[in-house]
């Protein structure tokens, strides 16, 4: 009997480089560091956080068609822009507590619909979510309510157009060099009408809204600054609608962010130049990007000091105080959408039984 030949070995991640998804990497990367960078050059970098959040429909749609991309993209900036303008409004009516909490259930339940019927990828709403805690917690003058709006408007549309400028790219490279340098795409999915009365899509909203005001309502109560962090994990860790509910996303989302929050203060320690940070952020968002669907806590290693370095760049705070409300937040968050994630899988053995 001859000996079966040994199975292949597939090769290390390191080497495929195609599945870095590289293109969407830079693209997410460069429509986060312009805006910045013209932010910084005007001398209007409080204004940083309206720009990054724009700046985030690049991250929509990865991997698709550009047919199907053109909706995701243009989908998403509505619903970022839509947020930050909801987000405006909460902090010029004061930013209290009820009128955040109100905002925030409002963009829960407009973000899980939108997300579910549109068929986004990333399928969640925490993107909604960030920007509408974050804008509301940043006191707004009245006279700068549209500039702040209009800020988040350019950047979507910038990073709108960056989405889909890889379609140029494929055309002129031709047919054959396509195949052989860029990733395939894939079809998007149809949208989806029926999600508007899914009762599995209502669960889901239900998880992210009671598990989004317990994380947020235990970080006021406990004193914690940036009380929107602990509700950013939560939604972090509530699984979109239809998909295994397991709590393995909240482990890595506390380990890779207390990595990262330790990767912040080697960063913001030294009190390094401004265009340091926007070299920063670049870093990161690309290598967010790189390792984002591959393994989500290395991914949180580049996400924790991206979000925190922005957040630096519009309301400078004591770096330790800034590192420790991230770290104590995330794991606070995570544990009370552990909690959510429990319950609903127990809820829904209980239903099957």
């Amino acid at each position: 009997m001859t000996e079966a030949a040994p199975a292949a070995q597939p090769a290390p991640w390191w080497r495929d480089v195609r599945a870095l998804d590289l293109e969407v990497a830079a693209r997410a990367a460069v429509a986060a560091v312009v805006p910045l960078a013209i932010l910084v050059a005007t001398g209007q970098v409080e204004l940083a956080p309206y720009a990054a959040f724009g700046g985030m429909t690049a991250i929509f749609g990865r991997g698709e068609a550009y047919r199907g991309r053109l909706r995701t993209a243009t989908v998403a900036a509505i619903g970022l822009v839509a947020s930050v303008a909801i987000g405006v409004g909460a902090a010029l009516a004061g930013g209290s507590v009820p009128v955040v909490a109100l905002a925030l259930v409002l963009v829960l339940i407009a973000g899980v619909l939108t997300v579910n019927v549109a068929r986004l990828s990333p399928p969640t709403p925490l993107f909604f979510v960030f920007a509408v805690l974050v804008c509301a917690s940043v006191p707004t003058p009245p006279g700068e309510a549209w500039l702040r709006i209009g800020v988040t408007a350019a950047a979507a549309a910038f990073a709108w157009a960056l989405s889909l400028s890889g379609w140029v790219l494929r055309r002129f490279a031709g047919r054959e060099t396509s195949r052989s340098r860029f990733k395939p795409l894939r079809r998007a999915e149809p949208v989806r009408w029926q999600a508007l009365h899914d009762a599995v899509v209502w669960r889901t909203i239900a998880q992210h809204v009671i598990a989004g005001l317990v994380a947020g309502g235990a970080a006021i109560a406990l004193g914690i600054g940036h009380p929107y962090w602990a509700v950013v994990s939560a939604a972090a860790v509530i699984p979109p609608a239809g998909a295994a509910h397991s709590v393995s996303r909240a482990w890595h989302r506390v380990a890779g962010t207390l990595v990262g929050v330790l990767v912040t203060g080697l960063i913001l320690w030294p009190d390094p130049p401004v265009w340091v940070l926007v070299l920063i952020v670049a870093i990161a968002q690309f290598g967010a990007e790189v390792f984002v669907t591959r393994h989500y806590g290395t991914a949180l290693v580049f996400i924790t000091p991206l979000a925190l370095v922005v957040a630096h760049l519009a309301q400078p705070v004591p770096v330790g105080s800034l590192l420790v409300d991230r770290a104590v937040e995330t794991v606070l968050g995570c544990a009370v959408a552990i909690v959510a994630v429990l319950a609903a899988r127990a809820l829904s053995a209980r239903g099957a039984r």
